[in-house]
């Protein structure tokens, strides 16, 4: 494959990744409304899993424990990788004593790390093989 090509089939990969983040956001921000009262008493949160976690169920509910003891509780489930949270604004008083950062929001791998893994993965593979070969063409 020509260089030039390899260039611009990554230049369309990241404008798609773009784009379906830009959608994700879209319905994030048009799924649930809120009223007023809403955004007076609650503060909300989108938790995220590169790896798509929420799909195994006592996943999803070891982490909505986890997330309860800072008073957040589950208002919906977008799909396996995203959970959109909710807790009182008066829960931040107990911040401090909690041995969890109340504020995350990614669990497990977030996706610079899924992607180095990936990348780093494929690279480890091309270099076995490579010294694969190498061992081959030199027994010869």
């Amino acid at each position: 494959m020509p260089l030039y090509s390899a260039g611009a089939n990554a230049a369309a990969a990241a404008a798609a990744a773009a784009e379906a983040q830009r959608r994700m956001r879209e319905e994030e921000e048009e799924m649930t409304p809120y009223s007023a009262d809403d955004l007076q008493r609650y503060e909300f949160k989108i938790i995220r899993s590169a790896t798509g976690r929420f799909k195994d169920p006592a996943a999803l509910r070891q982490i909505l424990e986890e997330e309860a003891r800072a008073g957040w509780e589950l208002v919906e489930k977008f799909d396996n990788g995203r959970v959109r949270l909710k807790r009182l604004i008066e829960c931040r008083q107990r911040d401090a004593t909690l041995a969890q950062d109340p504020y995350r929001t990614t669990v497990g791998m977030s996706d610079g790390q899924l992607a180095a893994s990936i990348v780093f993965g494929v690279l480890g593979g091309i270099v076995i093989i490579g010294l694969i070969i190498a061992a081959i063409v030199n027994s010869i």
